[in-house]
């Protein structure tokens, strides 16, 4: 494990955050949060079939002080959560549906994050993201001055560690959009210990190609330029100008990035997709996310594919965004 994520364990030792776990009855989940609980990093709530859950837990080895597992069928406090629920849908739901949402997993966990029961959520090992976003988009809701949530990969390889957005929720972000993303990207950097260089990617670098697609990021850098943000930026850039300092010396020789970009924001959800796959495949970089970004508190969202390690260390990053407020 990097670096990294060792000081992240050093951390949130010190401070202890619940993180839950909706599938608590998924093997990949089960075994991320047994090394969680006995390493008393982080404290685990797990939600599911009490009774199967705590077998599985006695089988590891655990010790359950360190652990909560909780059915919505028997919780104490479903009352008082359907209530709340209610409150915060604004009359959109009665009691009867409130009760059947809730219990739904994803809606249960998150209305725990929403409580203050805990401090952050991790779901989508047998989800799919919509599944766990649309609870967060309902409950949790975004940040102050923040329209949309977005999806950013944290990528790393051994002590190389970048940030990619928006690679999981915004099909054809607007200017507007885009800017939302690179300030959000490069708060989620800062999270990592991450100086972020925010790079504007297009196909195009300082006009040397034109199209309403490439006038939608030079619009973006207009917006970012009121918004006075506090961290270096820059584009359009194609990746090299962003990347490699002696492309950027012949291609954007006036960059703010000098060719040193470590948070990379893609134009659409197509090419940040693809973009952040290709450089976990064929550039052997781990690719931890989705992270989602701009919510006022942490929910973030597992590959159906993942295995335990990638379980254990987005409930790291979630935590770490839970310190982080």
């Amino acid at each position: 494990m990097s670096t990294m994520f060792s000081k992240m364990e050093e951390t949130l030792k010190l401070s202890y955050p619940a993180i839950v776990f909706p599938e608590g009855n998924d093997e990949r989940v089960l075994e991320a949060a047994a090394r969680l609980a006995n390493e008393k990093i982080i404290k685990p709530i797990l939600i599911g079939n009490t009774d199967l859950v705590r077998e599985s837990f006695i089988k590891t080895g655990v010790n359950l002080d360190h652990v909560d597992i909780i059915s919505p069928e028997t919780y104490e406090g479903f009352d008082e959560l359907v209530n709340l629920f209610m409150k915060r849908r604004k009359g959109k739901v009665n009691e009867p549906e409130a009760r059947e949402i809730l219990q739904d997993v994803n809606y249960f966990g998150t209305m725990l994050v929403y409580t203050g029961r805990a401090d952050g959520l991790v779901s989508g090992a047998s989800h799919s993201t919509a599944d766990t976003v649309r609870p967060a988009l309902q409950i949790i809701k975004t940040k102050e001055g923040i329209k949309r949530t977005s999806g950013a990969f944290l990528m790393v390889k051994k002590e190389e560690r970048y940030v990619f957005a928006d690679c999981a929720i915004n099909i054809n972000p607007s200017a507007s959009d885009l800017a939302e993303i690179a300030t959000a990207s490069a708060e989620t950097a800062r999270v990592f210990a991450i100086d972020p260089k925010v790079a504007m990617l297009s196909f195009s670098t300082k006009g040397s190609a034109k199209s309403d697609e490439t006038d939608k990021v030079v619009e973006t850098v207009q917006m970012l330029d009121e918004l006075e943000v506090d961290f270096p930026y820059d584009g359009e850039l194609q990746f090299d100008a962003a990347f490699v300092p002696e492309i950027a010396a012949k291609k954007a020789p006036n960059s703010a990035l000098t060719g040193k970009a470590n948070v990379f924001v893609f134009p659409g959800l197509e090419s940040g997709n693809i973009g952040y796959k290709m450089v976990q495949r064929l550039g052997g970089f781990e690719a931890i996310g989705p992270i989602l970004q701009g919510l006022n508190k942490p929910v973030n969202d597992l590959s159906r594919g993942c295995n335990s390690e990638d379980v254990y260390k987005l409930a790291l990053i979630t935590a770490m965004q839970a310190l982080q407020g």
